[in-house]
């Protein structure tokens, strides 16, 4: 468990950013779902609850989802459930429990790069943005791949195309972290194979990708899901062998590139 000495409830992302960077451990306040987790000793936790950044706006061309929206109000918007196939819903639905997601923000799940992260993996096969207070707007792919700096994440936005999208995951449990998970998705000719919990963080397969760009047939399939588990690496943790996630990773690839190209 954490432990804090003060707390900040400021009004504006201006003076959020002033004090979470006035000293080197203060700390945003989300959910704290995964802060409960570590033995932080914080001397400022910085809450953001008063900067209205609960929202999921479905606009023109854009879904945009505030970073303190919670995991179950993504897997309950209508607006997420009805675009790309309803990938980012699927992908919340089974982390850990409804009383865990009615806490954690997508914002904390983002911004702290966490390998096991069901949300990352979706939101990189939808070609999602993230706009940060002092970093910008830049592609997700760009900021996981960014050194990590203090800075605020103030919304994902996902662009509105005609993708379409599909969810794979291995767990020992419904609701136990994954020990691999993998999004697929297609516009048009364009793919895009993600592959995450390698227990590293989510990453994008682009050179699988580019496999099936000229048809997706079984051989084809069979491919990129093999290319895919050479071109990334993988890891051993307590869920899981390099070599068995590694094997699993041609198996969800496929099954997913075949959805996707099941979908009308």
């Amino acid at each position: 468990m954490f432990r804090m000495l003060a707390v900040a409830q400021p009004d504006t992302v201006a003076e959020a950013y002033k004090i979470l960077t006035a000293k080197r451990f203060n700390t945003v306040l989300g959910g704290c779902a995964w802060l409960r987790m570590g033995s932080l000793a914080i001397p400022t936790g910085v809450d953001l609850s008063k900067l209205n950044l609960t929202y999921i706006n479905d606009c023109a061309d854009t879904i945009e989802i505030g970073a303190m929206v919670t995991l179950r109000a993504i897997e309950k918007s209508r607006a997420l459930a009805e675009y790309g196939n309803g990938i980012l819903p699927q992908a919340v639905s089974n982390i850990i429990g409804v009383q865990f997601r009615n806490v954690a923000t997508v914002g904390g799940s983002v911004f702290a790069r966490f390998g096991f992260s069901d949300v990352i993996t979706a939101l990189l096969a939808l070609d999602a943005e993230v706009e940060l207070y002092k970093g910008g707007r830049m592609s997700l792919a760009d900021f996981l791949d960014k050194p990590r700096a203090k800075d605020l994440l103030i919304k994902v936005v996902i662009p509105k195309t005609e993708r379409t999208a599909a969810y794979q995951a291995l767990r020992n449990s419904a609701s136990d972290f994954p020990i691999l998970n993998v999004a697929v998705s297609r516009l048009d000719a364009e793919w895009k194979i993600v592959v995450g919990a390698r227990p590293a963080v989510a990453k994008l397969a682009v050179d699988a990708a580019k496999l099936l760009t000229d048809g997706v047939t079984p051989e084809a399939i069979e491919n990129a899901a093999q290319a895919a588990a050479a071109e990334l690496s993988f890891g051993d943790n307590m869920r899981a062998s390099a070599k068995y996630r590694q094997e699993m990773c041609k198996v969800l690839v496929g099954r997913a590139i075949a959805e996707v190209a099941a979908c009308k």
